[in-house]
């Protein structure tokens, strides 16, 4: 089924002259030199053109705007002397699979991860709820350098569903009290779990996972503790594409990802994104080495562990570390000439960065219901939705549920998904898939 614009006649034009589609007069207007899509295969309906035509619209023409900017410039089209801004999300947005999670498989399975003094887990995230410490606590030996989850099915059972499930093995809820629109304590718990680990080392423990997974054949699943999970991960083809033309074009590429920074790093280096230019949940660290605390963003302190590149956490952190937007303002949505271009994401952890680009607002569909209502009835023309790159889901057989629960608010409490105006979005259709 072909994608249709929801959208008036009048806005569909203003969009399609923002995006460079307006006339052959234009196009012909535009200089020549710049990059387009290598790869067809796996994009749908017109949005490879889209992209390519928002690239053209933003390229200077010889692919060389970004080596004759400053060092560290910053910025979108518009500011004089700046780059226009593209930011991606990671995981299944540039990868198929989690990256956190091959990561924290590995940790489990060579036996990585440290317990906390005097076995008190409480003190690995404000949020564990005090059923859940006890069950780590009665399940993970004390006085030992680094769990031997390797052997110890039942240590790495219960580590395994609190991270994977949010619930002990018992069923009992694991974390309690977080903002859902800025925190996600199961994510955070990862990087929290890296304490007494030095930066290096866990660059280490992420390359060795990435090596892993990247021999692993797809559709490979591991063992951990008593369980089977995923044991691959794969590029985009696309994305390492699309990311390279941004990057010829003098797009300044930007990672957002709710996967501790180091992991990131080490895999962001395979597709050509320099470290600089990734942001994760990043540890305080003390004398070198991670600490189970959080750095903060906008009203949310150093260490108070209440904030991480999550829904409207990516919108703080791409505020204050891409834009120089300090202190409460990095939690608002900035002037469109401090905005980024082109976003790029998957579920419902992307929407508030998505939503703030000024250009293009690529989505991979993975059924995630706010990101989909809002992606679906694309309200000013610029979202594209594309089917997942590897193992595409199947259509989704009943609407998304926008009118009533699609939405969910920081108390997690579910509501209907809300216009800019207040009014509300009504349940969609899947229609990309």
């Amino acid at each position: 089924m072909k994608y249709r614009l929801r959208t008036s006649a009048a806005a569909a034009a203003l969009v399609l002259a923002a995006t460079g589609l307006a006339s052959a007069a234009q196009a012909e207007a535009r200089p020549g030199g710049c990059p387009t899509l290598k790869t067809s295969d796996g994009w749908y309906g017109d949005n490879k053109a889209r992209i390519d035509a928002l690239i053209a619209d933003h390229c200077d023409g010889e692919g060389t705007r970004g080596a004759r900017d400053a060092k560290g410039d910053r910025g979108v089209r518009g500011v004089r002397g700046k780059k226009p801004v593209a930011v991606f999300d990671w995981d299944n947005t540039v990868v198929k699979n989690d990256v956190g999670d091959a990561t924290f498989y590995w940790l489990l399975r060579n036996d990585r991860i440290r317990p906390p003094r005097a076995g008190d887990w409480s003190t690995t995230s404000r949020y564990l709820t005090p059923e859940a410490a006890t069950a780590l606590a009665d399940a993970c030996p004390t006085g030992v350098r680094t769990l031997p989850t390797s052997t110890d099915t039942r240590c790495a059972d219960e580590l395994l569903a609190v991270y994977g499930t949010g619930a002990t093995t018992g069923g009992t809820t694991a974390f309690a009290g977080h903002d859902r629109r800025r925190m996600e304590p199961q994510y955070a718990w990862l990087a929290q779990l890296l304490h007494g680990w030095t930066t290096r080392q866990v660059e280490s423990f992420a390359a060795a996972a990435r090596a892993e997974n990247l021999a692993a054949p797809q559709g490979a699943t591991q063992q951990v503790g008593t369980a089977r999970v995923t044991g691959w991960v794969r590029y985009y083809e696309q994305q390492r594409d699309l990311i390279g033309a941004l990057q010829r074009a003098g797009f300044d590429v930007r990672i957002v990802s709710a996967s501790p920074e180091p992991v990131v790093d080490v895999w962001a280096k395979g597709i050509g994104v320099d470290p600089s230019h990734t942001l994760g949940i990043r540890s305080i660290t003390d004398h070198g080495r991670l600490t189970s605390h959080l750095e903060g963003c906008g009203t949310v302190r150093d260490g108070e562990d209440a904030m991480i590149t999550y829904i409207d956490g990516k919108r703080c952190w791409i505020n204050q570390e891409i834009f120089g937007v300090r202190g409460p303002a990095a939690e608002r949505v900035q002037p469109a000439a401090r905005r980024q271009v082109f976003a790029a994401g998957d579920s419902d952890t992307d929407i508030s960065f998505l939503r703030d680009a000024t250009g293009l607002r690529l989505v991979l569909n993975r059924n995630k219901n706010e990101l989909m209502c809002r992606a679906y009835e694309n309200g000013d023309g610029r979202w594209i939705v594309n089917p997942m790159f590897i193992e595409p889901k199947k259509r989704k057989a009943t609407p998304y549920p926008c009118a009533t629960t699609g939405y969910t608010a920081g108390d997690g409490t579910p509501q209907p998904v809300r216009r800019p105006d207040g009014s509300i979005v009504p349940d969609q259709q899947d229609t990309v898939f």
